[in-house]
């Protein structure tokens, strides 16, 4: 890195001029012998030229004179490409009349094809129905659910402490949309939670809530219940405050 970089940039922040976090930049830069943009060589040159005096570098235009190298373009004209003799056109010959007899042949042979193919897929039609028709037991459409004929509900730990999630799942056998209205007791009976949740299309439900609140100022055995259209569930978990 020239000397001159670095003295400037040293002289330009002793006296305080420019930006000096950009300056202490350049100057670890010239110091580390790195690479200095051009961005960053203008900047301190044009400061140079502002508060140190330094004169504006003039860049000396080299004037040439115009090679006349336009004399020297050949004026030969180029050799006229021979081109190949046009070929004459030829003109279209009439068509051959096709016989009467060939084409009374190719009617009869579509006709044959077409027949062909309409008994194929009449009969693959006849063996797709007969087909259809041979199990004659329907099944039930109806969603099936992974418990069809039980009813249930469970927390995915078996006890908790103050502020911890509780996750609460359960399977029903009503169907799917149903609601299942859900509730939480104390050990002292009281209700300290509840809310509706929908049966999905598996017949399970589930929902999370969190341990603390109203009704939650005490340890003991909390009883998480599940109420559907005509069936009750239950289960219990231990809290600890």
């Amino acid at each position: 890195m020239p000397d001159s970089i670095l003295d400037d940039v040293q002289a330009l922040m002793d006296k305080e001029f420019g930006d000096k976090r950009i300056l202490e930049q350049i100057l670890r830069a010239a110091k580390n012998d790195e690479v200095i943009s051009n961005f960053e060589r203008n900047y301190v040159r044009k400061l140079a030229e502002k508060h140190l005096g330094k004169k504006p570098i003039v860049e000396k235009l080299v004037s040439e004179k115009p090679v006349e190298a336009q004399k020297i373009i050949s004026t030969v004209t180029p050799e006229p490409i021979p081109q190949k003799p046009l070929q004459p056109i030829q003109t279209w010959s009439k068509p051959t009349k096709i016989s009467k007899t060939s084409s009374k042949n190719t009617k009869v042979l579509l006709g044959i094809g077409l027949a062909s193919l309409l008994i194929i897929v009449i009969a693959a039609v006849s063996m797709s129905e007969t087909s259809d028709l041979t199990p004659t037991i329907k099944t039930d459409q109806t969603p099936k659910t992974s418990s069809s004929s039980s009813f249930s509900i469970k927390t995915d730990q078996s006890s908790y402490s103050t502020g911890d999630i509780i996750s609460i799942t359960g399977s029903s056998k009503i169907s799917f949309g149903s609601q299942i209205e859900l509730s939480i007791k104390n050990s002292d009976g009281v209700l300290v939670w509840t809310e509706q949740v929908n049966v999905k299309r598996d017949g399970e439900f589930t929902t999370l809530t969190f341990a603390g609140g109203s009704g939650w100022e005490k340890s003991g055995t909390f009883t998480i219940i599940a109420q559907g259209e005509s069936e009750t569930a239950s289960n219990t978990f231990s809290f600890r405050k």
